[in-house]
């Protein structure tokens, strides 16, 4: 009997021993799981004090610094804010609103509505295509040293008497693309004048304008309102352009001298333009005997 006990010992518990895996290393597995679980609990919750760290140490200038390196993160900016672009301060100095540079003042397209205070050595004045509506006597009572005034493509209707009168070294003068409607008096040694694209009128211009100018090479009053064409035109004058006006009179005394006109001839005129009016140039025969060639123009 204890033979037949011991023998079937063996065959009964022997295999079930063996189907029981070791105590010691389901205790090593279990042991490596939750290591692994804990240690994402701490990566999470250091990355967490980490972000709040970073964010109490924020910078006056929307920056954060990373502990871990010196990285610099902008935070998104506050789209509550909006983006205003930068606007023209017309308030400034001349020379910080304008560009001066050696004796020329370059003032285009800079939105101002007067003349700006220029420094006393300016020769150039360049303001163009601003919002200029007036020119008053002090503007350029203390600049004697002006040359040369541009003021093309402004909104000019008023010009008080003797804004430029006093300026003697002024040689050149545009007063292009405004809206003037008469002639300011012009200053003596004037070379160049242009008053093309305005409101201008017959009446608008005195009868002795340009007789003192024995300087006046060059005048342009095309595109304006005329009704004829002005009168006493110095000798010095060059060009002359007149078209797109009114004009539907000449008179014989304009160019020419009524009294001897078989011996006078103006010797400088070398361009008269008068396209783009009514009259029609062949009925004036005597206006153009001194020329030494005809207007351009419509003659029949």
């Amino acid at each position: 009997m204890t033979t037949l006990q011991t023998i079937f010992f063996l065959f009964v518990f022997v295999p079930l021993v063996k189907l029981v895996p070791p105590i010691q290393q389901e205790s090593l597995s279990l042991y490596e799981y939750d290591t692994d679980i804990f240690e994402e609990k701490l990566f999470k919750q250091d990355n967490e004090d980490k972000s709040q760290d970073a964010i109490k140490n924020k910078g006056k200038d929307g920056m954060i610094i990373s502990p871990d390196s010196n990285i610099q993160l902008e935070l998104q900016r506050d789209e509550s804010v909006p983006n205003v672009p930068p606007t023209k301060d017309i308030n400034l100095p001349t020379c910080l609103l304008c560009v001066c540079l050696s004796g020329s003042v370059y003032c285009e397209e800079t939105d101002i509505d007067v003349i700006p205070p220029l420094p006393k050595e300016t020769a150039y004045l360049y303001a163009r295509f601003n919002k200029i509506k007036r020119v008053t006597v002090s503007d350029f009572a203390d600049i004697p040293t002006l040359r040369r005034i541009d003021l093309t493509g402004n909104m000019i209707e008023e010009i008080q008497d003797g804004a430029f009168s006093k300026l003697l070294s002024l040689e050149e003068l545009s007063l292009a693309e405004n809206k003037l409607i008469r002639l300011p008096a012009l200053p003596p040694k004037l070379i160049t004048f242009n008053a093309n694209y305005n409101r201008i009128k017959s009446r608008g211009i005195k009868a002795n304008a340009f007789k003192k100018q024995t300087n006046l090479s060059y005048l342009y009053l095309a595109h304006n309102a005329l009704e004829s064409v002005p009168l006493n035109l110095p000798e010095s004058l060059r060009i002359l352009h007149l078209q797109f006006n009114n004009i539907t009179s000449i008179a014989d005394d304009t160019f020419c001298k009524p009294n001897n006109n078989t011996r006078y001839v103006r010797q400088r005129m070398d361009e008269i333009r008068m396209e783009g009016n009514p009259i029609i140039l062949a009925k004036h025969p005597n206006a153009f005997s001194c020329l030494k060639s005809l207007p351009v123009g419509a003659y029949y």
